[in-house]
């Protein structure tokens, strides 16, 4: 809303002037069934809420004025829209031949109502038979197309009508940066593609029903409870209908089994949709105590029951696409979603060829909670598809130009044609200092902030959303587009589900703790949770030392010692979740005592912690300072003091500093033998002080096997920020199952 009232009024004039001042936009908005009416709504709405710049035509065709589909052009007329032009299209019939005869019947009967209304644009939305005889009608009549939802990739037929419909249209809206990509590759000129997001996402991200139970129970029943029951929507697939009728018997078979209150949907009007109502009936849905079976849900509804639903089960794009934005589980059936991006909510079930199969699918998904996803969009497509409109010219040649290849590199734009930057929000969990970033896909940090560290959960928690909310309201400014929120803290982390399991000392208040749920929510944005040495490996491995390299080590060495190992590309979390705790190596066995309750821990030889502990007894020996050194009266010894002694030709310093540097090396020689490595890369702000350190202790005490390791420091000024971005920027949603 605020980057739509902030267009330049000097740049709609300009367009005004081009146009004829006088000459407002005529929209034709075509609508064939309930499925794309959620995705054009958003937009008529917008449309008629500007009539100084647009003239708003409704056409009504397809299955929106079928009984048997719940005669759904009633919801348009509830939305107090004009309906222009009702036009029966579908032929019946329960074969291939009748989709066939219903895009013919479509284009007989076309002509006559775009001849009446003359429109200078027409939108077509997706990938449905109907919407390709409206595109093939407006190309051949020499009327511009406005496609939303192209180059996307899915399953079956539906593919194919989607691109034969991106070569007919003038202009292009898509969802996703992969779709955009697709369409750069199908020769579309980028200058008319519009990367806007899901237009019904704006409402999705916007939907609040404090009444949502009252939904619920109409649809399910007075005694359901949220997350306690499924919401079924099936469709079959055209080009293997026997399949997909076999595939939603085995569905209904294993919903009956799992016993849970279910919301059937008829399917959508396709070669073999008879069938499978028959198959409905067949097994007595209608009349079954666990089953309500319908024809249409009116979206505003629709949106509550699989925003509170245990789990969404068939294969709509639906599934894949809208209910990702509330984090609801989806067990996505069958092929006819194939190629879809999705959230990591989904779980597929390619070959759901048992009942059994389907059947553990749902005990796996029922009832979960996942991040929610913005894959689909942000909640501002609707403004920039207005001022994309605005922005055309009709004195411009209404011939395509397609672009061959060569294809440009990074051509992503917004309506400004200014490129938005892929980016992720980074929390850094220090002991001391708590800072936030917005980290681009290249690694340069945008923006940062620092705020000191709360010592109780609830401030603590308080300031990380705080931060991340003015973080990411800040991105739009600096033209950041934010995927996802990166955390890294110190502590044992379960990554899978984004708890902190225990803290280290340095951290209070910080066990059971789950910070996924709780940012979330609030920003609408998947969240990624990991240790401060886990991440430290991942912002090595794609911005530093490790890029490329199979296998690698880091060693954090800070406050505290930490790390992450980096094994055939992946990083080792461990069966508990605690590899890679290498600062607990033990390389004494009575050495000092370290914070974990052991003795002779690297972390007790090494670390800024035991440092100080050193400086401070030299200190109170009298032995630390020598000239050149002065210290204030109440300034505090620190590891600091320490390095700076030895540097000065303190020799009992130095010799702390050298048993410190052997301790690490011993480590890291147990890390060689048993990793086996081929690099080894030395982290944090005492590492340039260890690094010769380290190499001698290899050279002494290893194996020859593995004395030819390369131990460098590393390069990256903030690797735990770095980190914390690449669990977002190297993140991989598609799950198979």
């Amino acid at each position: 809303e605020v980057y739509f009232k902030n267009l330049s009024k000097q740049k709609q004039k300009e367009v005004m002037e081009k146009n004829g001042n006088n000459h407002k936009l005529r929209v034709c908005v075509a609508t064939c069934n309930r499925a794309d009416y959620s995705k054009l709504a958003p937009i008529m709405f917008g449309i008629k809420a500007e009539p100084q710049f647009f003239e708003l035509d409704v056409v009504v065709l397809g299955s929106h004025l079928i009984d048997d589909y719940g005669n759904t052009y009633r919801m348009i007329e509830q939305d107090d829209f004009d309906i222009h032009t009702r036009l029966h299209t579908i032929v019946r019939g329960e074969d291939e031949a009748a989709m066939v005869e219903s895009v013919g019947l479509a284009l007989v009967k076309l002509p006559d109502v775009l001849n009446r209304l003359k429109p200078d644009i027409m939108i077509v939305h997706g990938d449905r038979f109907d919407a390709l005889a409206l595109a093939t009608s407006a190309a051949l009549m020499n009327i511009r197309i406005l496609h939303i939802e192209g180059g996307e990739v899915s399953g079956t037929i539906d593919d194919s009508i989607r691109h034969a419909i991106t070569k007919l249209a003038h202009y292009h809206v898509c969802c996703t940066r992969s779709a955009e990509q697709h369409l750069i590759a199908m020769c579309e000129d980028h200058d008319r593609i519009l990367l806007a997001g899901c237009p019904s996402y704006d409402k999705l991200l916007s939907a609040k029903n404090k009444d949502y139970m009252s939904i619920i129970r109409m649809w399910l029943g007075e005694d359901v409870k949220t997350r306690d029951y499924i919401v079924a929507l099936q469709h079959p697939v055209t080009t293997d209908i026997k399949h997909s009728i076999k595939m939603f018997e085995l569905t209904l078979d294993a919903l009956i089994s799992f016993n849970k209150r279910t919301l059937v949907l008829f399917p959508n009007v396709d070669a073999g949709d008879k069938e499978m109502v028959r198959v409905m009936r067949k097994k007595g849905i209608e009349h079954h105590p666990n089953f309500r079976a319908v024809k249409h849900v009116p979206f505003d509804q629709f949106i509550q029951l699989v925003a509170h639903a245990g789990c969404m089960i068939g294969n709509s794009s639906c599934g894949v696409r809208e209910v990702g934005a509330f984090g609801t589980p989806v067990i996505n059936l069958g092929t006819r979603q194939t190629g879809r991006e999705t959230g990591e909510n989904v779980l597929h079930v390619r070959d759901a060829d048992t009942q059994d199969k389907i059947l553990h699918a749902l005990q796996l998904q029922f009832g979960k909670q996942y991040p929610c996803s913005k894959i689909y969009g942000d909640g501002n497509a609707v403004p920039r598809i207005l001022k994309f409109l605005k922005s055309i010219d009709l004195k411009e040649p209404l011939q395509k130009k397609f672009c061959f290849p060569p294809v440009k590199d990074n051509i992503s734009q917004d309506i400004d044609h200014i490129l938005e930057t892929q980016s992720a929000l980074a929390v850094d969990l220090g002991g001391t200092n708590l800072r936030v970033a917005i980290v681009s896909m290249k690694g340069e940090i945008v923006k940062k902030y620092t705020q000191l560290n709360p010592k109780t959960y609830e401030d603590r928690l308080e300031l990380i959303l705080k931060m991340c909310i003015e973080a990411a309201s800040e991105a739009v400014n600096v033209n950041c587009r934010i995927l996802g929120v990166g955390i890294s803290t110190g502590g044992r982390v379960n990554p899978r589900e984004g708890i902190v399991l225990h803290s280290t000392k340095l951290i209070q208040e910080w066990s059971a703790v789950d910070l996924r749920t709780p940012i979330s929510d609030a920003l609408h944005l998947p969240v990624w949770v990991d240790n401060d040495g886990n991440c430290a490996a991942l912002a090595e491995r794609k911005f530093g030392h490790g890029k490329g390299i199979e296998n690698f080590v880091t060693l954090i060495t800070g406050t505290g010692i930490g790390g992450g190992i980096v094994h055939q590309h992946e990083l080792i979390h461990g069966s508990s979740f605690c590899a890679a705790e290498l600062g607990h190596i033990v390389v004494s066995l009575d050495g000092p005592e370290c914070l974990c309750g052991s003795q002779g821990c690297i972390e007790a030889y090494a670390s800024g912690i035991a440092l100080q502990r050193e400086a401070k007894k030299l200190h109170d020996e009298d032995l630390l300072l020598v000239e050149g050194m002065s210290m204030k009266e109440e300034e505090v010894v620190s590891a600091a003091h320490l390095i700076q002694a030895a540097k000065l030709g303190n020799t009992k310093a130095d010799s702390i500093l050298r048993t410190a540097g052997t301790a690490l090396g011993l480590g890291v020689v147990n890390i060689l033998h048993t990793m086996n490595p081929s690099l080894v890369i030395l982290s944090g702000v005492l590492a340039s002080h260890y690094v010769n350190a380290v190499k001698d202790v290899i050279n002494r005490q290893a194996l020859s096997s593995v004395k030819t390791v390369d131990v460098v420091v590393s390069n990256l000024a903030d690797p735990a920020l770095l980190g914390a971005a690449s669990l977002v920027l190297d993140y991989t949603t598609r799950r198979i199952y």
